[in-house]
């Protein structure tokens, strides 16, 4: 039968594998050679030929818009941070990170709108089931706010794995990921996913189609998707496989197709890499209530995939499955060894924000209505920032205009989304981009268009993702990378400053000696004028 003999083949590929790869863990390695990964040349604080205007909200009516991004490769090498004397497993340098510390004693919390056990167990790094027994609740769907709980210290068994599993530069949708062909590589693989289709929001996408979506959207990168799909049911080689509900293993009937699945498990890899970007988390809890802390020497790549392990673990097959014959070995099979792509740091701490703009026309007046929060979903960085146009409009469709932050080259154009290239190369993946949401499809720029800072790209609405009223939502990437807007690189619009308070959509933007607090409604205290 097609399945045994594809199953068969790639049993014998794995093993072969194990053997290579554990050759690797007990023996030094040399800097490692493959195939060059080829990247556009760029500089993101070089000025695009053409002349822009020294002030960026007003656009120069003689300028000459640059020409469409040349794209010329650039051979990258080996990482030098992996030498003659590291080990495979260790090809990142063994920093401790500083996790933050324990709590030893049970703290008081007040249930506040839109919590749910679930949310306050993960913020706290307890199990739900250890924040019931405590409080002596019985159905956790009967949550009312306001309600004392009392949040139990968590009761940590032995600490996870330093294993590393992947560089950070194969989590996001970075620069090492510019020539990777999702669709070659699939259709070449002659798998369930070769042939697959799906309804997503009322279009037909192919089985590529969903996962460029999610990686684009979430950021997160490809190659590490279709490993993990791989290892988790087999979709990319095997022609029929045993589960073509819950790909991802999630077995949940709301998450149910590929797109649903690669969603949540991009979302879980965010989660765990920016989670431990920003110092916020110290253990994982496994999906039996084990609580593991976490090595503090892993990277964060690592952490991201520990995270989404996490999820639908228990002890024995988390550890299984962040080792090194775990989803490393499938990821080795298809595309070597990941930390030969690895290009650190993929944000070097001397990197500094382009000059921006408020992102609505000079002379008007918005509301300021959401402070730091997910760039794209829950799981990313606190990339985000929410600006609403004046007017009650519910969800419709607003007459004003969102504006160019800055000046760049439209990449991508759809679904709600207006993704602004800074570096003019073209890709998504490299330097500075700004994402726009909420834009509405009327009137809406065209990917490959040239905007300078201060010209339209659309009018704010609730259209593509969440959205409870028509606004515009703005975040930013770094070589793939979301950039949080409370972290040690705030957004900086024409001097206003953003930061937060450590809640979700709550924050401040800041000019000199006036601070605005981001409010959910529209207030003459959260008024923002150009």
């Amino acid at each position: 039968m097609p399945l045994q003999n594809n199953t068969s083949r790639f049993s014998r590929i794995r093993k072969f594998f194990t053997f290579v790869l554990f050759t690797l863990l007990i023996t030094s390695c040399s800097t490692p050679t493959s195939q060059p990964v080829f990247l556009p040349t760029y500089d993101p604080f070089l000025p695009i030929s053409g002349g822009v205007s020294e002030n960026p909200s007003t656009p120069d009516p003689n300028a000459t818009r640059p020409p469409s991004p040349t794209r010329v490769p650039l051979t990258v090498s080996p990482p030098a941070s992996i030498s003659a004397d590291q080990s495979f497993s260790t090809p990142t340098p063994d920093a401790i990170h500083a996790l933050p510390t324990l709590r030893p004693n049970a703290e008081p919390y007040i249930v506040q709108p839109g919590d749910t056990l679930g949310l306050i167990a993960q913020g706290y790094g307890i199990s739900v089931a250890a924040l019931m027994e405590a409080n002596n609740i019985t159905d956790p769907n009967l949550l009312e706010v306001g309600t004392l709980l009392s949040v139990p210290a968590p009761n940590p068994a032995d600490t996870g794995p330093a294993f590393k599993v992947i560089p950070d530069s194969e989590l996001v949708y970075g620069p090492a990921s510019v020539y990777f062909d999702i669709q070659d590589f699939i259709q070449s693989q002659n798998g369930y996913l070769a042939g697959y289709s799906q309804d997503v929001n009322g279009t037909i996408m192919s089985g590529d189609e969903i996962v460029f979506f999610v990686a684009s959207n979430y950021s997160v990168n490809p190659r590490l998707l279709l490993a993990l799909l791989e290892y988790q049911s087999g979709w990319v080689t095997h022609p029929a496989p045993v589960d073509t509900s819950y790909p991802m293993g999630l077995q949940d009937e709301y998450h149910n197709g590929l797109y649903r699945q690669l969603t949540w498990a991009a979302d879980n890899l965010n989660r765990g890499y920016y989670l431990w970007r920003a110092n916020a988390i110290s253990t994982w809890v496994l999906s039996d209530g084990t609580v593991i802390p976490i090595d503090p020497t892993i990277n964060a790549g690592t952490a991201a995939v520990q995270n989404f392990f996490a999820q639908i673990d228990d002890r024995p097959a988390w550890e299984k499955d962040v080792d090194g014959t775990g989803l490393l070995l499938t990821y080795f099979v298809f595309f070597g060894n990941p930390f030969n792509y690895a290009i650190e740091p993929l944000v070097a701490p001397s990197i500094t924000q382009p000059a921006m703009t408020l992102p609505f026309e000079t002379g008007e007046i918005w509301y300021f209505t959401g402070g730091p929060h997910g760039g794209w979903d829950s799981g990313s960085a606190w990339a985000a920032l929410d600006f609403a146009p004046p007017g009650e409009l519910g969800c419709a469709v607003s007459p004003a205009w969102v504006a160019a932050s800055a000046s760049g080259f439209v990449v991508r154009a759809s679904d709600g989304a207006v993704i602004l290239d800074l570096d003019n190369d073209g890709y998504e993946q490299t330097g500075w981009n700004i994402l726009f949401m909420h834009i509405a499809a009327e009137d809406r720029v065209q990917a490959g268009e040239y905007l300078f800072a201060g010209e339209r790209i659309g009018h704010p609405s609730c259209e593509g993702g969440y959205s409870n009223a028509t606004h515009v939502h703005v975040a930013r990437k770094f070589n793939g990378e979301w950039i949080a807007a409370d972290g040690s690189l705030p957004f900086n619009l024409e001097g206003w400053v953003s930061s937060g308070t450590g809640r979700e959509y709550d924050g401040f933007i800041t000019k000199g000696s006036k601070s605005i607090e981001a409010l959910d409604r529209a207030d003459e205290l959260n008024l923002i004028s150009r």
